[in-house]
């Protein structure tokens, strides 16, 4: 079925660049962006421990998870919620200069961080279903999207390994994808570890399939919204102290803590 207009349909996704200038032109054509070489050398390793020694706690405390969107029958995607409070190292992806350049390059700021979560996909499966990241927003959807998503690639991307693939130009038809366009044409992200996707909330996509017999696949998804909504995660619940003890005004405005106009503590921003 066709889900784009001729006109609008873009040909795939951009390449991967090093330019953030190209870069946002790229969140505007297609809806995505490709970024290289954002985490390097010592800092991704430190990532990428500290991720899965979330991960392995998870599963020897029996608090593995799934994500709502995953098939029921497939269990082979872990998500990790909250790595915010997990270790410090991904308080440094929150703020990361190149995420938040291209963050308020799409919504503006002040913004909201929503939500800061992983998910790894192992050999066998992990296939989601094919949705866009502003369900909460009724339809039709107003011309400028309202979230901003960045996939930090702990590990390779690649279609063997289940990449996530997106449809190209979804993200003007400013609608969720309906049941019978579950099968629409969707390409996977091929990046190396260390490179981010950034993606406005209005694009169709979906975690593919990893057909390898031996790659677990791991990625970072930090999830940032305009300022009018709720974030998914409740930090006032879920946070780690020390996160917010030690919080730089960037960060207290992305928890929500610091604000103006909307959250205030009898008539004055709560930090």
């Amino acid at each position: 079925m066709a889900y784009v207009e001729a006109e609008t349909r873009q040909p795939g996704l951009p390449p991967l660049t090093r330019n953030l200038e190209q870069a946002a032109q790229d969140i505007k054509d297609y809806g995505i962006c490709l970024v290289d070489g954002v985490l390097e050398g010592g800092e991704l390793a430190r990532v990428r421990d500290a991720l899965y020694r979330a991960a392995e706690h998870d599963k020897t405390r029996g608090r593995e998870q799934q994500f709502s969107l995953d098939y029921e029958e497939d269990g082979t995607n872990q998500r990790i919620w909250n790595v915010l409070s997990r270790d410090p190292v991904f308080e440094d992806l929150v703020t990361h200069p190149a995420a938040l350049e291209l963050v308020k390059s799409v919504i503006g700021w002040p913004c909201l961080l929503g939500n800061i979560s992983a998910n790894i996909t192992a050999p066998g499966g992990g296939e989601m279903v094919l949705h866009a990241d502003q369900i909460f927003v009724p339809e039709p959807w107003p011309a400028e999207p309202q979230g901003v998503n960045v996939v930090w690639c702990v590990d390779e991307f690649t279609e063997e390994n289940g990449g996530t693939r997106f449809a190209p130009g979804s993200h003007l038809l400013h609608r969720l994808p309906r049941e019978d366009e579950a099968s629409t044409p969707t390409i996977p992200i091929e990046a190396p570890a260390g490179a981010i996707a950034v993606f406005e909330s209005r694009v169709w996509h979906k975690t593919g399939f990893n057909r390898t017999k031996d790659q677990r696949r791991a990625g970072i998804f930090a999830w940032y919204t305009k300022p009018i909504y709720r974030q998914q995660e409740n930090w006032y619940l879920s946070l780690q102290p020390s996160v917010r003890q030690f919080a730089s005004e960037e960060m207290l405005v992305l928890l929500g803590l610091k604000t103006e106009g909307l959250g205030l503590v009898n008539g004055a921003s709560p930090a």
